[in-house]
């Protein structure tokens, strides 16, 4: 007898992993021990596109705990921000708490919802701590899991997806798109140390977005998953922090191999339109023009045209494999030529998650 993919697949995980047994204790990427007395069911959300990984764990609904958030697909990517909320219309009615990475928020009014955890990136543990924020979720014993995508993407993403399953009940799930993951990249990786040139890689995320040039990642962020794929970012040979601005002479001095843009649908219309709903006219044009900006035709892959583009919200959740097959793609185009990261998107979204099926551009041709 014959079982469709969806049956099979609940079926597989209602076998492959027993649920998680409560009181539960986990290391989170901060290194700390959280237990956990019952399963979390009022959650706040200091990143909103974790809600991305809530995705790939509570599939029916990824909004189904989440209490508080701060909306970062409203601000940064309209267009997954409109497929949430068709598809969840009860997205459009959470608290915005306007969360941000300096700490910035009005906890009464979050802590009205009465939350059982907080998820939150380590990225943002030190704002939050200068803000008090931490302290006074501890005092009022709500217990803060921090999650990591984005300084140590290749090292954290499988863990911290690993952690939110146990902590949320969902080790299934979890393990399911840990185990699709892995298989990815290891691929990537056998492929990539059979090149012997390994070229020198400078990305500007949200290009367009200042008038400035040039925005950058140091060894986090895209920057990290340029490296991830044995690319030599110029922003981690540059930068003393986690990002910042390079001057146009130090970016032609370095002598880039690739040149890479990211980008996604959001308010600046300056900004490449990748994502759910864009129009590969728009996206084209906005790349062109992007490359037109005075001095880019000094720089080396300007005039190889060895320049590409990629969805921008790749860098910060657990999506990130298919930003590095679309790098892998870039860089060694010979070795990875019959890759297809727009279809392994797809099979994430259909295997993985219950977000549509939507139409989306996730890179330049």
């Amino acid at each position: 007898m014959k079982i469709g993919i969806a049956a099979a697949t609940t079926l597989l995980l209602s076998t492959a992993c027993a649920a998680t047994t409560y009181p539960v204790t986990v290391t989170d990427m901060d290194g700390q021990k959280i237990t956990l007395q019952k399963e979390p069911q009022h959650v706040i959300l200091q990143d909103g596109r974790d809600v991305m990984a809530l995705a790939l764990l509570d599939r029916q609904n990824p909004f189904q705990r989440v209490v508080a958030w701060n909306n970062l697909p409203k601000k940064q990517d309209t267009q997954t921000w409109d497929l949430l909320k068709q598809r969840w219309p009860q997205a459009a009615s959470i608290v915005d708490m306007g969360f941000n990475d300096q700490g910035q928020v009005n906890l009464e009014s979050v802590l009205a919802k009465q939350p059982d955890m907080m998820i939150a990136q380590l990225r943002a543990k030190p704002a939050l701590t200068q803000s008090g924020v931490l302290a006074t979720l501890k005092n009022l014993h709500i217990p803060v899991l921090f999650l990591d995508d984005e300084l140590h993407p290749k090292e954290n993403t499988l863990k911290s997806v690993k952690v939110l399953g146990t902590v949320l009940n969902r080790e299934a799930e979890a393990k399911a798109y840990a185990d699709f993951y892995q298989q990815r990249w290891e691929m990537l990786q056998q492929k990539i140390a059979q090149v012997q040139h390994k070229p020198t890689v400078f990305i500007e995320p949200i290009a367009g977005n200042s008038d400035n040039c040039c925005f950058t990642h140091g060894h986090n962020g895209w920057g990290a998953l340029v490296e991830a794929v044995g690319g030599k970012n110029i922003g981690s040979a540059l930068l003393p922090g986690s990002s910042g601005f390079v001057s146009l002479e130090k970016i032609i001095a370095m002598k880039p191999d690739v040149y890479i843009m990211t980008g996604s649908k959001r308010p600046n219309s300056n900004v490449l339109p990748f994502g759910y709903g864009a129009s590969q006219t728009d996206v084209t044009a906005t790349f062109n023009r992007l490359q037109s900006r005075t001095g880019l035709e000094q720089i080396e892959p300007v005039k190889q045209k060895r320049v590409y583009g990629v969805y921008h919200h790749f860098y910060n959740h657990p999506y990130n494999i298919i930003g590095m097959e679309i790098l892998a793609k870039d860089l060694y185009p010979e070795a990875f030529r019959d890759l297809d990261p727009t279809a392994d998107y797809h099979h994430i979204v259909t295997h993985f998650t219950g977000l549509p099926d939507a139409p989306v551009i996730l890179s330049t041709p």
